[in-house]
């Protein structure tokens, strides 16, 4: 794998992202609640910029005649045609054994100039003193 720096971590804050070239491919990163995640910036139905989507919630699970919305922050819906996928896992709402748009390691490391919160944890990104990194 290569790791690309795509900036710092405090250039996104939580609920913010931004569109990077990482080896040659559009990769959204994306802070929700101080953890860090990215996604390449193409849906699989037809190439839409799927990064520049809106991000919501989405209903969830229950039971028959009642609405339940939840895991607000964590949906990208394609500006194109409305397709679904989840921010931390890059897998489809609709059907997620069979659609998704790939995901990349990321972490987050100190940059010797501002401290690093210990509870972030690391999800398909990486920030390396203080800047974000992608690995491909």
């Amino acid at each position: 794998m290569t790791s690309y720096v795509v900036g710092r971590a405090s250039e996104i804050v939580p609920g913010g992202r931004k569109l990077v070239d990482v080896g040659g491919r559009s990769v959204g990163v994306f802070n929700i609640e101080g953890r860090f995640y990215a996604l390449r910036n193409a849906c699989p139905h037809q190439g839409a910029p799927l990064c520049l989507g809106s991000v919501k919630g989405t209903a969830e699970e229950s039971k028959p005649g009642e609405y339940v919305w939840g895991r607000e922050g964590m949906i990208l819906r394609c500006p194109w045609h409305g397709w679904e996928f989840d921010l931390t896992t890059g897998r489809s709402v609709f059907n997620p054994h069979r659609t998704r748009v790939r995901s990349y390691r990321m972490s987050v490391e100190s940059d010797g100039e501002s401290p690093v919160d210990p509870s972030v944890e690391t999800y398909d990104v990486t920030v390396d003193d203080g800047l974000v990194v992608v690995e491909v």
